[in-house]
């Protein structure tokens, strides 16, 4: 072996020689660490921490904290869960989809291009034939009253087929239907009832007049439906006017967490009082963003009484002007005498066309007494009832005036821009029975045609989702021969017969299915009505 070859072979066992080392090394600290940790850990067992220790159960001792858990304590057994189902026949057409806005007037100023209803987003199940689907829909009540009667929004029931409540203890599953007692467009409430065998808790209503901005308040509902869900804040402003033009609709706003679902939940002082409904939110994602509106006791407490009246209708008066929502202090320097409310328009055959009254009239006061803003004006003539009569002092080219209007019913007067006529257009429409479906009487060529004795039956015209007749499995198309063995020969016995039906009792209809003929036989579609 020369020199060069034995230098390589030493150099190389060298390396071998130095990696061992380094390996040997890196293994020997690893020990050493190890050794180190558990002679550390042996150590810490010795006793150096002290075992954490539960203590006693006790509520805090920070009186607003108790103020809080004690007004949630009271309250949350009067909020109620509302679920709706509802049929959408042309889901593209309809208002009120998510993206769409949801205002209910072709002036409602862009509406829900400044704030969101608290639908809470819809279900949509199968389609259910021209293009239809089912929605199904998310909101909160309080109950008002012992025997039922539950606050919430128009916009949570509004159309719905169905409407359940769910009380703060009832067993998972459990829902009672209710029915809607009316409604109000303008202030977007609405009063249901469910009848039940026991008192229910109200809660109890305050004066929303009597709070003041930075005033603390719980807002109480079932956001994302998480039901007894209670959130805190304060009055952040009073009166707002948040979209202009919408009379009737001066809100309580608040920075407590309102998010879809809380719709129609109560607003609470610091005594248990409901000062407010909650009905909207100002939010760009349609979630909570800091700002939320709720409706005032004050307009909440006569819309109520007037919907539980014998007519189930809020009546406002009317004498058929308009004016600016925003007001301006150069139209009113202009056309008066810089105060009162300037007339903007005049709807033809009015009272107030009747009276005289024209556009740059100023109204200066009604009955003698002043007025500088329009909503006071708008205020004044609403709780008067249609048919009185109204003595208006006004200024037309700066020269002082008096007239007397007749006062006439708004909900009639402005029928087109409600969208009342679109409600009762179809007022000859066939009406749901009790059991949710229209029927009609079959005709001679429909019998021969469908194999059924001439005179007998009534085929099922239509059925109302959710209704006792869905459950029960009726259908389109269906002929209805028996009910509790009571031949029906046509619709007038139908509904002798179904008037005659009480909530509980058991119903059984005798039914040739759709499609079938007489040899396939009859079938019985039964259940309890609700």
């Amino acid at each position: 072996m020369d020199s060069g070859a034995m230098w390589m072979r030493m150099k190389a066992h060298r390396w071998v020689y130095t990696l061992s080392i380094l390996a040997t090394l890196s293994l020997g600290i690893l020990i050493g660490t190890v050794i180190s940790s558990e002679v550390k850990g042996k150590e810490g067992q010795k006793g150096d921490a002290t075992p954490l220790v539960l203590p006693a159960a006790q509520p805090t001792n920070n009186p607003l904290s108790q103020a809080f858990a004690q007004i949630a304590k009271q309250l949350e057994p009067s909020v109620v869960n509302i679920n709706t189902e509802s049929t959408i026949k042309n889901p593209h057409r309809r208002r009120g989809l998510p993206g769409q806005g949801q205002g209910d007037d072709d002036d409602s100023g862009g509406m829900d291009d400044f704030f969101n209803h608290f639908f809470g987003g819809p279900g949509q199940g199968p389609g259910q034939g021209d293009g239809a689907i089912r929605e199904r829909s998310l909101g909160s009540g309080v109950i008002v009253d012992a025997k039922g009667y539950i606050l919430t929004n128009r916009h949570v029931v509004e159309k719905a087929d169905r409407i359940r409540v769910r009380f703060e203890d009832d067993p998972p599953g459990v829902q009672h239907d209710a029915k809607v007692i009316g409604t109000d467009q303008e202030t977007d409430l609405a009063v249901i009832k469910v009848e039940v065998d026991h008192s229910l808790p109200a809660a109890k209503l305050g004066n929303s007049d009597g709070m003041q901005v930075g005033d603390w308040v719980l807002a109480i509902g079932s956001p994302f439906g998480q039901a007894g869900t209670v959130t805190a804040g304060i009055v952040s402003a009073k009166g707002r006017d948040i979209v202009p033009g919408r009379q009737f609709q001066t809100f309580i706003q608040t920075d407590a967490a309102i998010n879809p679902g809380n719709s129609g939940g109560p607003l609470v002082n610091m005594n248990g009082e409901v000062i407010g409904i909650n009905t909207a939110i100002l939010s760009e994602t349609n979630a909570y963003a800091g700002i939320g509106f709720a409706l005032p006791s004050k307009t909440v407490v006569d819309v109520y009484n007037q919907l539980t009246g014998p007519e189930h209708k809020v009546s406002r008066g009317s004498i058929g002007i308009m004016f600016d929502a925003v007001e301006n202090p150069a139209i009113a320097r202009v056309y008066g005498s810089g105060t009162g409310v300037p007339i903007s328009s005049v709807v033809a055959g009015s009272p107030a066309d009747q009276a005289g009254l024209k556009v740059g009239d100023t109204i200066t006061s009604v009955d003698g007494k002043k007025v500088t803003k329009g909503t006071e004006l708008v205020a004044d003539i609403a709780a008067r009832k249609p048919g009185s009569k109204v003595s208006l002092s006004f200024l037309r080219n700066g020269k002082p005036q008096e007239t007397s209007v007749t006062i006439a019913d708004r909900a009639k007067l402005f029928a087109a821009r409600l969208g009342e006529d679109q409600e009762n257009e179809d007022e000859n429409a066939p009406k749901p029975s009790k059991f949710g479906i229209t029927v009609r009487k079959v005709t001679p060529e429909m019998a021969d045609r469908l194999d059924i004795p001439a005179g007998k039956g009534v085929i099922v015209q239509d059925v109302k989702p959710g209704s006792f007749a869905e459950d029960v499995n009726l259908a389109r198309g269906d002929i209805i021969l028996e009910i509790n063995k009571q031949q029906v020969n046509g619709e007038e016995e139908f509904a002798r017969i179904e008037a005659t039906m009480k909530s509980g009792q058991d119903v059984v209809f005798l039914v040739r299915p759709r499609g079938s003929s007489r040899q396939d036989g009859t079938i019985f579609d039964a259940g309890t009505l609700p």
